[in-house]
């Protein structure tokens, strides 16, 4: 986007602005504004551009400062000091929904709809996070949220419930049962980022031996086990991890008894008469990963 360089400052009748992108303000910040005004007058300017007008009288369409020019209006001023420039309507609406994003307090669900706004109008997801001053990855995320329909996860991740990652690590499984029981056990605080994605992984994994099971009449069918409750899915989570207690403990005990058989083949190796016996009955010879391990060349 270009803005070209011209610009001037007017005092511009209210009843000839309009507000090109608006948006629902929360009432207690817009108080705020007001009283604000109200106090110390309107410090700084808002941003306006000629716009058509119907009557052939000038017309000015807001850029920045809408919350600023209805707080003027509330307190009753018929007239607001603006900064005019020169730009299409587009790079006009553009630049709204960039100062939007940039503002220090915004609604996150305002942050989420300005994303996606911006994405349809072509930006990628690099130059609107050099725009809002966050990264790639995230707008990315927020982006496939949006792209998906996730309204629920979205909605979340307006009100603070979950973090993006962990909405879009929700996302991935598509039973909005499933996402629900995953929001809020996360919200709930049962089960954490770590957590939560192993259980999806497991809970996607049953699922998917379950289709293969149906497709094939003459497997073995293991019974629907979809969890109903929070409880339900963190028992799926005890289970796994004593499961992989368990795997751990095997792991263990394997590598004990190899590091014993490799000792001892050691010794019976440096032991001249036993391999002369072992050649005699053609028995030198070992599967070839044990010969490294014995010889000492395995990595």
């Amino acid at each position: 986007m270009t803005e070209r360089v011209s610009r001037r400052v007017a005092t511009i009748p209210v009843d000839r602005i309009t507000v090109l992108n608006s948006r629902a303000r929360e009432k207690r910040r817009f108080r705020e504004i007001v009283e604000n005004i109200g106090k110390v007058g309107l410090k700084r300017p808002i941003t306006v551009t000629r716009i058509p007008s119907a009557d052939g009288k000038e017309a000015y369409g807001v850029v920045c400062g809408e919350g600023r020019l209805k707080a003027c209006i509330d307190l009753g001023q018929t007239a607001v000091a603006a900064i005019v420039i020169e730009a299409s309507e587009q790079d006009c609406l553009v630049m709204s929904l960039v100062e939007n994003c940039a503002r220090r307090k915004h609604r996150p669900a305002d942050l989420l709809h300005d994303v996606g706004a911006l994405r349809r109008r072509g930006y990628t997801d690099g130059q609107i996070a050099a725009k809002i001053g966050c990264t790639p990855q995230w707008v990315h995320m927020v982006g496939g949220l949006i792209e998906r329909g996730e309204e629920r996860l979205l909605s979340a991740v307006e009100t603070g419930v979950l973090p993006v990652s962990v909405a879009v690590e929700i996302a991935k499984t598509d039973e909005a049962g499933v996402q629900a029981l995953l929001a809020q056990a996360y919200a709930e605080r049962k089960l954490s980022g770590g957590k939560l994605i192993k259980v999806r992984r497991l809970l996607e994994a049953r699922r998917k031996r379950g289709r293969e099971s149906d497709a094939n009449p003459f497997g073995r069918k293991e019974p629907s086990r979809r969890p109903n409750s929070t409880a339900a899915l963190l028992k799926v989570f005890q289970q796994e991890a004593g499961r992989e207690r368990v795997l751990v403990k095997k792991a263990e005990l394997t590598q004990s008894r190899l590091m014993f058989v490799v000792e001892a083949m050691r010794k019976l190796r440096a032991d001249a008469a036993f391999v002369a016996l072992l050649r005699a009955e053609r028995l030198d010879a070992m599967p070839a990963d044990l010969d490294e391990r014995v010889s000492g060349r395995a990595a």
